[in-house]
């Protein structure tokens, strides 16, 4: 499961920010902390764009931006596809013991719009209702008379967590359906000093680039 995260997120920092290159998606995501929750190594991400982009889910482009070389990712039709498959399932499973996959996926939902986001959030609020009383009757003690007391109040934690996680869904749900909370982009502006506004001036340039280049070759092509 955490693999599948890592992919998701991965693919996600590309959805939102592409044009990207490695070094921005790095600093991206260690501004989620991810190496805490998620455990993601920031060496690691390097390498895992490679395999996304051998896999046939990003797009490498290898460009020469000023005096230094820069490989920058695209998500591919294909890439998009498996992001939005990855969002929903981690969205829709639920599991009373780790929650790190829909925290992946929570942060991503602005890519796949505040309609199906409430489609998704609104199942999962249903389902962890059903899944939490399948937990409190498992651990109650009738039904458990093999397990220690310390033990049942261990898991009676995973089922307090899971209902924080209830109250907290439903605020959600209840703020995007009456609009008081949007997931778009254009939703929230960052402050003026951050260094996220980076990543916007080089996107576009990096848009240019690409076309640019994409010409070039279609030109030499034809030649």
């Amino acid at each position: 499961m955490r693999s599948t995260s890592t992919q998701m997120l991965l693919l996600g920092a590309v959805g939102l920010f592409g044009p990207v290159n490695g070094y921005q998606i790095r600093r991206e995501l260690l501004s989620w902390q991810v190496d805490r929750w998620l455990n993601v190594q920031p060496g690691s991400i390097y390498h895992a764009l490679t395999q996304l982009s051998r896999s046939g889910l990003l797009t490498r482009h290898d460009l020469r931006d000023g005096s230094r070389d820069v490989a920058v990712y695209e998500l591919t039709a294909t890439g998009t596809r498996r992001l939005h498959e990855l969002i929903a399932e981690a969205v829709l499973d639920v599991d009373i013991f780790d929650r790190t996959a829909f925290q992946a996926a929570f942060g991503l939902l602005p890519l796949i719009g505040d309609e199906h986001a409430l489609e998704l959030l609104d199942e999962r609020l249903r389902r962890a209702t059903a899944e939490l009383q399948r937990h409190r009757d498992d651990g109650d003690p009738s039904a458990n008379p093999y397990a220690p007391p310390h033990a049942l109040r261990a898991l009676a934690l995973f089922g307090d967590l899971a209902q924080a996680e209830l109250t907290w869904l439903a605020d959600v749900v209840a703020d995007l359906r009456s609009g008081r909370l949007r997931l778009a982009s254009t939703a929230w502006a960052p402050p003026a000093d951050d260094p996220g506004h980076q990543m916007t001036a080089d996107r576009a340039r990096y848009h240019e680039m690409i076309a640019r280049r994409s010409v070039e070759q279609d030109t030499a092509t034809s030649e």
